[in-house]
């Protein structure tokens, strides 16, 4: 602290008068306030270009809008502050976030051990410990559901025109609804955009599977800025393909292989298992379609007689499954399986498991939510070899491509 500032400060204290503890507290309260008030002036100063009552720098049409009174918490205690507002709602303070109402760590650190998956009443043991401070399960509910309104944001932002992936998947929970335990799906869609970058483009919570669920979902995509995706990658659950033929009809499909095995491994008893496992990989590793197709059929006149439910599923969906031989290796590696789903989901599975039911959609929504923020941090990377991929895109979708 320089010379100046202790000068001033013991001036202020002079002019004070300060008798008590509890004055002193309040006074910086009140100095805790301004700074935070200045700051907050200084932002939008900065977000419109021009300062207050400078009319003549001013070179937008946007303008202050008032301001909205709004009560926050701080270790000095409870700080009433007033955030300016402009008239187009662009101004986004950083110091105070928008729906911020805490800054002594303690809201952030209820979120951030809910986001770990702990129950309500472990984070309320945590907090106690913590901070010595008293809370009950439902307001660490009431916490957590401040974020509803980021969650809304998020599952509306404005998304790329073009995205090179989409890898699309559900995965299942219990959840409460009109009194009832019914088991809903939560539906998942992962992007890879053309810089190789990938990205959660949202979550929605379904009843069932059907071809008009997941016709609804591609079409918010498409209202969010969508326009071409290149190759979809799913799983075999209903009515993907018919609601990726209605919206996005010039894509391609692939169905994910290691799914597709799974499933046929199901009519294989143990015995035969790895035999017919050894003549399967014989199809899904051949080097173009046509070998694939031989070696299918070779498959069949070997195990259709004998277990002809898990063969016929392969020749049934073997539009979806074959696209990948079109493909060199690089971008084999990435379509033939949704691995990057499965990752994911296994991250949902892990913050999840102390929830056998939850109370409703919301709740699981924001937990998931949560996850999904924890493990976009570490997508730091994009595609191993993306020059390569994008370049053979480039060449392959050359129609597509072009109109970017």
């Amino acid at each position: 602290m320089s010379s100046l500032s202790k000068e001033l400060l013991r001036e202020y204290v002079k002019e004070q008068k300060f008798s008590t503890p509890s004055e002193v507290l309040e006074a910086m309260k009140e100095m805790f306030r301004d700074v935070i008030q200045e700051a907050l002036e200084a932002e939008m100063d900065e977000n419109l270009g021009y300062s207050k009552h400078d009319y003549e720098g001013k070179s937008t049409s946007n303008s202050r809008n008032g301001y909205s009174s709004k009560t926050i918490k701080t270790e000095l205690g409870p700080v009433k502050i007033d955030v300016p507002r402009d008239r187009n709602g662009e101004f986004e303070p950083k110091i105070i976030a928008k729906h911020q109402r805490n800054m002594n760590g303690i809201e952030d650190k209820i979120v951030s051990l809910y986001a770990t998956g702990m129950t309500t009443r472990d984070i309320t043991e945590q907090i106690k410990g913590l901070y010595d401070v008293e809370i009950s399960a439902e307001t660490v509910s009431n916490i957590t559901n401040r974020i509803l309104p980021l969650v809304t944001e998020w599952q509306n932002r404005p998304l790329e025109n073009t995205y090179s992936f989409i890898f699309m998947d559900a995965i299942h929970y219990k959840v409460r609804d009109d009194k009832q335990i019914v088991v809903k799906a939560a539906y998942v869609a992962i992007g890879v955009n053309l810089d190789g970058e990938k990205e959660v483009l949202g979550i929605w919570i379904g009843a069932n599977e059907s071809s008009k669920f997941w016709l609804s979902v591609l079409n918010e995509l498409k209202n969010r800025g969508v326009k071409d995706v290149l190759i979809f990658c799913v799983d075999g659950l209903k009515g993907f393909k018919e609601a990726i033929g209605a919206s996005f009809p010039f894509a391609k499909i692939q169905r994910c292989i290691i799914h597709q095995i799974r499933s046929s491994m199901k009519y294989i008893p143990y015995k035969d298992r790895k035999a017919f496992v050894a003549d399967l990989k014989q199809v899904y590793t051949a080097v173009n379609e046509e070998t694939a197709l031989n070696n299918l059929i070779e498959m069949k006149s070997v195990w259709g007689d004998k277990y002809p439910t898990a063969v016929k599923s392969w020749e049934d969906n073997w539009d979806n499954l074959s696209t990948f031989f079109a493909f060199s290796d690089n971008i084999r590696k990435i379509i033939y399986t949704t691995n990057v789903i499965e990752s994911l989901n296994s991250q949902f599975r892990k913050v999840t498991k102390t929830k056998l039911i939850f109370p409703n959609d919301e709740s699981l929504l924001k937990m998931l939510y949560l996850a999904v923020e924890r493990v976009e941090k570490k997508w730091t990377r994009n595609y191993k070899d993306w020059d390569i991929v994008r370049n053979q895109l480039n060449i392959l979708f050359e129609e597509v491509l072009s109109k970017n």
